[in-house]
């Protein structure tokens, strides 16, 4: 068996977060394969859970070649990394709809839902650089708040499937606030609302 591309230990790596507009064939390294009928969330679950599996890849490729584009990705000496879903609530229809995550205000909020980093990169600060990249992203967009619903983890590791939401000490890190509880919970660890105005 081939090992995967992993973070290099020999040198200071060029880390960069761009956005995944124009990028799709890097979004589906990261989330998926590109073969049609793929199964799994394909980061639609938010979006539109209603879209069939094997039309998810199609259904993102068109996300991706639309301003301001679904999220961001982060590249490690040119080669992608991770990924972050960050575009404004109204493009998310199922939290339009949720009955744990609460819609505090009218403001309208970019939302930062999902964080995906590859194996062979986790353990070195990716989510960080790729919330602070989805901040900017939603800043260049026009954005004047961003949300996210991270997991409250009393000091704990999170596994990987629990923690793609991120933790409220990401968050913390990242100049977001505490706005609200919420009823939602992710690996049985409840989530809050947090936001961080820009303007």
């Amino acid at each position: 068996m081939v090992a995967g591309p992993r973070y290099p230990t020999d040198h200071e790596p060029v880390v960069d977060v761009r956005p995944a507009l124009g990028r799709f064939d890097d979004f589906a390294t990261v989330v998926g394969t590109q073969r049609a009928g793929a199964g799994g969330c394909w980061c639609t679950a938010y979006r539109d859970s209603r879209v069939p599996n094997a039309q998810r890849p199609d259904y993102m490729r068109a996300q991706c070649e639309t301003a301001p584009g679904p999220g961001v990705l982060v590249f490690v000496d040119d080669v992608v990394a991770g990924w972050c879903s960050i575009a404004p609530r109204a493009s998310y229809r199922r939290l339009l709809r949720s009955r744990t995550i609460p819609i505090l205000d009218d403001a309208d909020a970019w939302v930062a839902v999902c964080f995906v980093v590859r194996a062979g990169y986790r353990k070195h600060g990716l989510m960080h650089r790729l919330l602070a990249g989805a901040v900017e992203h939603a800043r260049d967009a026009g954005a004047e708040l961003v949300e996210g619903y991270p997991v409250e983890t009393g000091g704990s590791r999170v596994d990987v499937i629990s923690g793609y939401v991120g933790t409220v000490e990401l968050f913390e890190a990242a100049g977001f606030e505490r706005a609200a509880p919420t009823t939602g919970h992710s690996g049985g660890r409840p989530r809050w609302v947090m936001r961080r105005r820009l303007r």
